[in-house]
């Protein structure tokens, strides 16, 4: 017997939020299948029901995570680009274990991934600059490059903050 579809999504977005948060806090090399459906109270055979491989779930908990994280910065509404700043750079953004951006966390992963992997990254990084893009003032050509500056700020400041071992000198950078 076949399972209702909306059972069959709610775990498939299971396995995506448990992909998401494990590859942002560990790597891709550094998470296991086991690991990952464990994570997400499922057998490693319920896996294949839904991925064809590890980088299949990897690519799509990247979108799964820009999607996450597209609404939240929308929720925040009308509250202005200094908010969506304070939001993306706070201590529970960077050490929270909600759904953690991926542009800060695995910038230094998606390095050594394939072109399509890479391909999603750029696509999710694409979407954030636009999102900024929105809530700067200026002409169009100063607001995309003032949202390109803003974007490569933020996302490496939160992976820089990631990086070092003194939490003041982090929180400071992140």
């Amino acid at each position: 017997m076949a399972w209702p579809l909306d059972q069959r999504e709610q775990t498939r977005q299971r396995i995506l939020d448990s992909a998401a948060r494990l590859f942002a806090l560990k790597g891709f090399d550094a998470v296991g299948l086991d690991d990952l459906m464990a994570d997400a109270g499922l057998t490693r055979g319920a896996f294949y029901h839904h991925f064809r491989t590890k980088t299949d779930v990897y690519d799509q908990a990247i979108g799964h995570a820009a999607r996450v994280g597209s609404a939240r910065l929308d929720s925040l509404g009308g509250a202005g680009l200094s908010h969506l700043i304070e939001h993306y750079l706070s201590r529970e953004h960077a050490e929270g274990e909600s759904l953690r951006c991926p542009l800060a966390f695995l910038a230094a992963d998606v390095t050594h991934r394939e072109a399509a992997i890479r391909g999603s990254y750029t696509r999710f990084f694409e979407r954030f600059v636009q999102r900024l893009e929105r809530d700067l003032p200026g002409h169009s050509a100063q607001r995309r490059r003032r949202a390109l500056q803003l974007a490569t700020t933020l996302i490496g400041g939160v992976a820089l903050a990631r990086a070092l071992d003194d939490e003041d000198l982090a929180g400071s950078a992140g």
